[in-house]
Parts: structure tokens; C-alpha cells; sequence
């Protein structure tokens, strides 16, 4: 059995992007995956009804606003857990770049 192993650098990665929003897979683990994100302006209300989402800051500061409770602010190498179902939007006032860890077959439910 051969196992093709790839390496990839986020800086780089990151650099390359020219849009203000952008979210993709870079990689896949079990039956989760790892996304990066590069955001500047508002990502519309949402949740994950059956996965939680792992946010980890890689550059600039990105806003998780919240319905029911009050905004957090994440800097560079700040992490949070959103559990499955809570309703929650992502905003920046720069660009960012964030890491984001979830299930592989995620639903989204935009509010």
C-alpha cells in the first residue's frame, strides 16, 4: 500500500488569495477536515446543526458574534470551540486569516 503524503504551507497558501472571502479545504482528517479562511467584511448568520466548529486565528482579528450572548474577538493564535447548533456569524474589520477545524460532511443552515 502507498500512501501519497503532501505538504502544504498556510502562510503561503494564504498569500495567494486576492478575494475577500475565501474558505477551502486544505486538508482531510478521518472524517473531519481542516479549512482555511481568509475573510475581511461579514460572513451571514448561521449554524451547524449536527457538528462543532473549531476556529483557530492565524492573522488579524475575527469577531464571532452570537445571538444570545456577547460578541468574542479572536487574535492570532486564540482558538474556540462553537458547539453544534449555535447560531453565530464571523466578521472582520481586516483581513484575516483563520483556520477552521470541522466535520467533513458539516451542514450549514444560513438564519
Amino acid at each position: 500500500m502507498s500512501t501519497r503524503l503532501e505538504k502544504s504551507n498556510l502562510l503561503t497558501l494564504s498569500n495567494q488569495i486576492e478575494e475577500t472571502y475565501k474558505n477551502f479545504v486544505v486538508s482531510d482528517v478521518n472524517e473531519s477536515c481542516l479549512r482555511l479562511a481568509v475573510i475581511q467584511g461579514e460572513y451571514p448568520w448561521h449554524c451547524h446543526p449536527t457538528s462543532d466548529e473549531l476556529f483557530i486565528v492565524l492573522e488579524g482579528e475575527l469577531f464571532i458574534d452570537f445571538q444570545d450572548q456577547p460578541t468574542i474577538a479572536l487574535k492570532a493564535n486564540d482558538q474556540l470551540t462553537i458547539p453544534a447548533g449555535v447560531i453565530h456569524r464571523t466578521r472582520t474589520e481586516v483581513r484575516t486569516v483563520n483556520l477552521c477545524f470541522e466535520h467533513t460532511d458539516a451542514d450549514t443552515t444560513f438564519i
